[in-house]
């Protein structure tokens, strides 16, 4: 279990402690954009993870992420980690927040996206998910924590 919820933590690093200092857009209107692109993208990569497609949603995350996890490695921190909460009963958006700098990432665009997540054995989680903007000019999803 410790080896899983590292490998979770690996991927986001501290970005995902609910740590955002993160510097605004210098256009509102382009990071109200990003950040409807990015939580889309967050709703169908969870779309994976709570059907128990964790090969598919390591399959569909960034570039960054699937470097720094193998696919099998990701695959069983989640069986690890997330599968004993059982099935989402509901998933409410706390907030979202665009971000081109983040602590231990590389200067990018994200968007920090925060839920507050009742599963079936576990009441009063919040999920983190942090999209960004891959070379493609895709948004996927580079990070996720639950805590």
């Amino acid at each position: 279990m410790k080896r899983a919820n590292r490998i979770l933590g690996l991927i986001v690093a501290a970005a995902l402690a609910g740590r955002t200092e993160a510097l605004r857009a210098a256009d509102p209107a382009a990071a109200a954009e990003a950040q409807k692109a990015a939580e889309a993208s967050a709703q169908s990569w969870l779309g994976l993870v709570d059907a128990g497609k964790y090969g598919e949603s390591w399959d569909a995350a960034a570039a960054a992420f699937r470097t720094a996890v193998s696919r099998d490695q990701w695959i069983q921190a989640l069986d690890q980690v997330r599968r004993p909460y059982g099935t989402v009963l509901s998933r409410k958006l706390r907030g979202a927040q665009y971000a081109t700098e983040l602590p231990n990432a590389p200067k990018g665009e994200y968007v920090v996206i925060q839920y507050d997540t009742a599963f079936e054995n576990k009441a009063g989680a919040v999920e983190t998910i942090t999209p960004s903007k891959d070379s493609d000019g895709h948004w996927r999803v580079a990070g996720y924590f639950i805590r």
